[in-house]
């Protein structure tokens, strides 16, 4: 089977298509993300791997597993319903977490919007958490959403992650590289 990517992709942008003539992109985006969950919860994903229930079953059992939920409706519309059916029908379902990652990106992208994860070894105070995330947005001609991580084993410094950039400032990656010269 192709790697999930390939397989979430058609289906990404199918429903970011959708999402965009609806004006429903965080409608979407939070019906995926939470069916995602749904399909990642161990005794959910037990039930549904029983090889006596048929995919209308399967689709039903989501729908209502997804009632009430952030953006049930979009699952009770024509297109959810479409797509919980196509994704139980061709045996998909494992793959809705990906196609959630994805349609996020394009959501993302649409909204000229990058996502960045700020790792640093202690605590940051707003203030370099907003020079940090004004400083990003120019370098990279985006609005910035910031999420920040502590990780001590940086020891001091931080790491910058967005997307297939990354910023490597941790006193850790200084000192393994200066171990690195002194081995050569």
């Amino acid at each position: 089977m192709a790697d999930f990517g390939t397989v979430a992709r058609p289906y990404a942008k199918a429903i970011f298509e959708i999402a965009t003539a609806e004006n429903a992109l965080a409608d979407w985006s939070d019906a995926l993300r939470t069916a995602a969950a749904v399909i990642g919860d161990e005794q959910a994903s037990r039930y549904l791997a029983r090889p006596a229930m048929r995919a209308a079953e399967r689709a039903e059992f989501l729908e209502s597993m997804l009632d009430g939920t952030p953006g049930a409706q979009k699952f009770a519309s024509a297109a959810g319903k479409n797509l919980l059916g196509l994704l139980c029908e061709n045996n998909r379902l494992n793959v809705l977490a990906e196609i959630a990652a994805q349609f996020d990106k394009l959501k993302a992208d649409a909204e000229n919007k990058i996502k960045v994860t700020l790792i640093a070894a202690t605590a940051v105070d707003s203030e370099q958490v907003a020079k940090v995330a004004a400083a990003l947005q120019r370098k990279l001609g985006r609005e910035v959403e910031l999420a920040l991580e502590v990780d001590p084993r940086l020891l001091g410094g931080a790491v910058v992650r967005a997307e297939d950039m990354v910023i490597d400032g941790s006193v850790r990656s200084r000192l393994q590289r200066l171990a690195g010269s002194l081995i050569d």
